[in-house]
């Protein structure tokens, strides 16, 4: 069985949802005929990089016969099971795009192109296209709190953080989305140097949204989501989970070495990261807990501004600019 560690992984190394599925079953292959064989590591080690040579130069591209599911709502959510009764593990925005992996009559598996994250979104919520691969994503964001545009020319509210369609994509899927975002504020990413006060001014603008599990907008957000959708502002691709997210970066040893823009990750009881927040200094941090908040933080951990009582167990903190 191969870990969910090893196939985010490789969806980052590969650069698509289709080669990280051929990784999946080529590494549950070596797994199980490679290993028993191995005699000594060496031979193991060989085994192991013969198998990746071979995915590498056999596996499947990602072409424009294949199709994907573009988000044609504001918001959607994705499920850990195709029923509405599921729980909601992340969210897919408009125009965001995913590759399809099932299907059942009322639901799609997805895999999202932006983090390789998996789950269930309703059909209904979604466009399918196999023509459309959006290689040159536009790096361009709304960047209101709430901006008004038109899904085949019927006004809809989106909020900020949604990807703009540049005009070659939008040609490619006009045949079943056409999306005209209006006057609405745009934020370039591309060249855009995350500073400190750029980092902070952007977070707080999602103060008070309250927190709501799988979220990833400022109608309601988790701290995964709201660390994934504000470094999106500057161009830097998070993964979804914050244990994932705690695989990334550059490790940082001591809280006073802290920047505005570090990640301090959280753990349990167990050792297990469950929460993340974005560190304003070597003292504040601003997150996701009951609402996005700017609480203190010390050594040991997130002290709440408000009552004094210590929330969260300092893990690890990681740099990323």
């Amino acid at each position: 069985m191969v870990s969910k560690a090893a196939e985010i992984s490789a969806f980052l190394i590969f650069g698509n949802p289709l080669t990280t599925h051929c990784f999946r079953f080529q590494l549950s292959a070596f797994g199980c005929i490679c290993l028993p064989l191995a005699a000594c590591g060496l031979k193991l080690f060989l085994a192991f990089v013969f198998w990746n040579l071979v995915l590498i130069t056999f596996a499947p591209k990602i072409t424009q016969s294949m199709a994907y599911a573009v988000c044609r709502v504001p918001v959607a959510p994705l499920r850990a099971a195709p029923t509405h009764k599921s729980e909601m593990n992340s969210q897919l925005l408009l125009a965001e795009a995913a590759l399809i992996l099932e299907e059942t009559k009322d639901f799609i598996k997805l895999q999202c192109m932006h983090d390789g994250y998996e789950g269930w979104c309703q059909r209904a919520q979604v466009v399918i296209s196999d023509t459309w691969t959006n290689s040159t994503p536009s790096q361009l964001y709304t960047a209101d709190w709430l901006s008004t545009v038109t899904i085949n020319k019927v006004p809809a509210h989106i909020p900020m953080g949604i990807p703009v369609i540049d005009k070659d994509n939008a040609r490619q899927l006009s045949a079943v989305l056409q999306i005209d975002y209006g006057k609405a504020a745009t934020y370039n990413a591309t060249n855009s140097k995350p500073e400190a006060e750029a980092i902070r001014a952007r977070a707080e603008l999602f103060l008070n949204t309250p927190y709501l599990w799988g979220g990833r907008t400022v109608f309601g957000i988790d701290c995964s989501g709201f660390a994934q959708i504000v470094f999106r502002f500057f161009n830097i691709p998070l993964l979804r989970d914050a244990w994932l997210q705690a695989t990334q970066g550059e490790a940082i040893g001591f809280l006073q070495e802290a920047r505005c823009g570090d990640l301090a990750f959280f753990d349990d009881a167990e050792g297990q990261i469950i929460h993340v927040g974005i560190l304003l200094n070597d003292h504040e941090i601003i997150h996701s807990s009951g609402h996005v908040r700017i609480d203190k933080i010390d050594n040991a951990g997130i002290v709440n501004a408000e009552t004094g009582v210590r929330t969260h167990q300092l893990r690890i903190i990681k740099r990323f600019i």
